[in-house]
């Protein structure tokens, strides 16, 4: 059974924001590699970190909304802890897309 997840991913781009758009795209295909199906992948463009943990002050955010089985997301966090790009990951379950009521289809229409 597939679930909706949202993964937030902060990635680091050493100064280069075109390059994100290739490390995006090569997160994509480890999505896809690993059995998860993308909904949408929204670019949020470099933000800088309010609290500097870390040698980055600055991330390029990005949040994929994607379907997958549970197992997946464990293979996706350890398999991006290893990519040196992503500098931080977070996943969150999402409910479950709901079909559009009868009400509300009428109204529309």
């Amino acid at each position: 059974m597939k679930n909706r997840y949202e993964g937030l991913l902060i990635l680091n781009v050493k100064g280069s924001d075109e390059s994100a758009k290739e490390i995006i795209e090569h997160l994509e295909g480890e999505f896809k590699h690993e059995g998860a199906t993308i909904e949408q992948v929204q670019k949020m463009d470099r933000r800088q970190f309010t609290y500097v943990a870390g040698p980055l002050e600055s991330g390029y955010y990005v949040n994929f909304i994607f379907s997958a089985a549970p197992a997946v997301i464990d293979k996706i966090r350890a398999k991006l802890t290893l990519n040196e790009l992503v500098y931080r990951q977070h996943y969150k379950r999402l409910p479950a897309k709901s079909a559009p009521s009868k009400k509300k289809a009428a109204v529309a229409a």
